[in-house]
């Protein structure tokens, strides 16, 4: 007999293990086209008694195994806990009791969002072993829609900066291409969605947050006004930079968690006195005749040549809707005072006290903001609150004449996964490790909602983002043109390889 050539043996180990892994592919194959069904199919299924609890459940762990130590998305996850919540929601399905629109979809939680029972990190080494006694109010909203928490997703140390990687856990990895970032904070979430980790994915936005990591991982976030989902326990109650909010893998997904979570509570100043199932509507509408202003540089801000190419292509899609598409911007420069300044301040006062307490527990450029925020005067801060005020009115009187304002969402394609920010773009070099996202926190100055949408990949396969900004708390409106903007692309359908 060849020595090359199977004895008995092997043959029938062969054969014998044929069936096994086929049946492995196949459980594989029925566990991943079960995570890539939209959120609103899913939800359907499962209400109809087509799909358990349970089952999605076991779908999503089973990818998360196979996945997930390829990007670290998700990095605390809660698989017991989510079972027998798994179990109790098909139980309530069975004795006929109400059910949410989230009911039986496992969602994954930012670790900046405190979960009652599950760890919550901040990224911080400060808190690597916290568990909260209570829950956000946005895992609060989402669990009283019956989403079924599944774990943690990864974010910078105390969201600052997008860029996700920390101390604690490591660095997210970006699906498409694993030695790039998947941007941030809400870095673990959009690449949660990307790869079918969570069907619903929670986040919160200061200076491009939920924006930014949807336009590197080919998902859709979105910004809503400031009020539209309220945060009772905020310190500085009328700050209006940041907000929390969710992204999905469509406009249809993300409006129907959106609404879930949005709506107003007392015990928030700024709370839009609307309810939050109004986001849940038909996004169908007409866009003909619809004024869309279209981006110059923003002052002189860089970009790509690759984020302008494709940005600058889609034109047409706008003008293919009925629109009126007109190159206009106002002028942002108050927005490089207010937004800095503001941004040091509340840092200054939300970690002050631990940096004088733990000086070495923190990143260089977190200490330096806030450092900065602690050298804030009262003068400083009246000429930020001065500026913030000149461009909102500046910005609300543009959108008078235009319903949108479109531009790329960053400014740059995704970059090293080692590179902690970038320093230059386009031979235009940074100072300060928030110059590269100027295109998310110029609009996170005015206040407005802002969507991130698929438009597209460079050359080398890198997903780049359009932004949609609208009226002032006009959410709706900038959801359907979203919506009308990703069914005419389609390039959202485009899912990562390893996935």
């Amino acid at each position: 007999m060849s020595e090359n050539h199977p004895n008995r043996r092997e043959v029938l180990l062969g054969i014998a293990a044929a069936p096994l892994i086929e049946s492995a592919l196949e459980a594989q194959a029925a566990a991943s086209s079960i995570c890539f069904l939209s959120t609103v199919e899913m939800a359907r299924l499962i209400r109809t008694k087509k799909l358990s609890a349970r089952e999605a459940l076991a779908a999503h762990l089973k990818q998360i195994e196979l996945v997930n130590p390829k990007v670290n998305a998700i990095v605390t996850l809660v698989a017991e806990m989510a079972a027998e919540a798994a179990a109790k929601a098909d139980e309530m399905q069975a004795r006929k009791q109400p059910l949410g629109s989230l009911h039986g979809l496992p969602v994954a939680h930012k670790d900046l969002l405190e979960t009652r029972g599950i760890r919550t990190t901040f990224g911080s080494p400060l808190y690597k072993d916290y568990i909260p006694t209570e829950d956000d109010l946005v895992v609060e909203r989402m669990g009283r829609a019956g989403a079924i928490t599944i774990g943690k997703t990864n974010t910078p140390e105390f969201g600052s900066g997008s860029q996700t990687f920390n101390t604690v856990f490591g660095a997210t990895h970006n699906p498409y291409d694993l030695t790039k970032t998947c941007g941030g904070s809400s870095g673990g979430a959009a690449v949660a969605l990307a790869c079918g980790l969570a069907p619903v994915a929670s986040g919160s936005d200061t200076g491009g947050s939920l924006r930014n990591p949807a336009a590197f991982c080919n998902v859709v976030g979105f910004r809503p006004s400031i009020g539209r989902v309220p945060n009772p326990k905020a310190a500085f109650a009328w700050f209006t930079l940041s907000t929390s909010g969710c992204l999905g893998r469509s406009v249809a997904d993300l409006a129907l968690v959106l609404s879930t979570i949005a709506g107003p509570d007392s015990r928030a100043p700024l709370s839009i006195n609307e309810p939050g199932d109004r986001l849940a509507r038909p996004l169908e509408r007409s866009f003909k005749g619809v004024r869309v202003a279209w981006f110059k540089d923003l002052g002189g801000v860089p970009f790509d040549p690759r984020v302008r190419a494709v940005a600058d292509g889609h034109r047409k899609t706008f003008e293919s809707l009925g629109c009126i598409v007109e190159q206009a911007e106002p002028d942002f420069a108050p927005a490089e005072i207010a937004f800095r300044m503001l941004r040091a301040w509340n840092s200054a006062n939300t970690y002050g006290a631990r940096l004088h307490e733990h000086p070495d527990a923190f990143k260089d450029t977190l200490r330096g903001e806030i450092e900065e925020g602690l050298r804030l005067t009262g003068t400083d801060l009246a000429r930020a609150e001065t500026a913030h005020g000149q461009l909102w009115r500046r910005f609300q009187a543009f959108l008078e004449k235009y319903e949108y304002f479109v531009l790329p969402t960053t400014q740059l394609p995704p970059f090293d996964v080692n590179t902690p920010y970038p320093t230059e773009i386009a031979g235009v070099k940074f100072d300060n490790y928030i110059d590269w996202m100027k295109s998310c926190w110029y609009i996170s100055a005015t206040g407005n909602p802002a969507a991130s949408v698929p438009g597209g990949f460079t050359p080398e396969g890198l997903p780049i983002g359009v932004q949609i900004v609208g009226r002032n708390k006009e959410d709706f409106s900038v959801l359907q043109m979203a919506h009308a903007f990703e069914q005419a692309t389609g390039f959202g359908k485009k899912r990562p390889p390893i996935a």
